[in-house]
């Protein structure tokens, strides 16, 4: 059976955000690459942790993305788990059915 990619999504609030990257930079046996970009968390369970987000209205978050065949997204979970156990990371995965560069 072929190990189907996913692509694997972590939301992350600012102020772990070099920590998970550095993190994840570490983890060169299962993630090869990946791509942050800002974002603004919004919901009833988005945490607002500082002052400037409570008046702003929304949390400062950082979207993380890479593509992962299904067994290392599922192992670099586990390792998530134990390393930021506690820090209420959300993520998603959804499956890949192409994936390439245009050169």
């Amino acid at each position: 059976m072929i190990d189907q990619p996913v692509s694997l999504t972590l939301i992350v609030p600012d102020q772990l955000r070099e920590e998970l990257l550095d993190y994840l930079a570490e983890q060169s046996d299962l993630v090869s690459g990946f791509t942050a970009s800002y974002g603004a968390g919004h919901g009833a369970d988005v945490r607002l942790r500082t002052p400037a987000e409570r008046v702003k209205g929304h949390a400062d978050q950082t979207a993380v993305q890479m593509i992962l065949a299904r067994s290392d997204a599922d192992s670099l979970l586990d390792r998530l788990r134990i390393s930021f156990a506690g820090t209420k990371l959300v993520y998603w995965s959804t499956p890949v059915t192409e994936f390439g560069t245009i050169d």
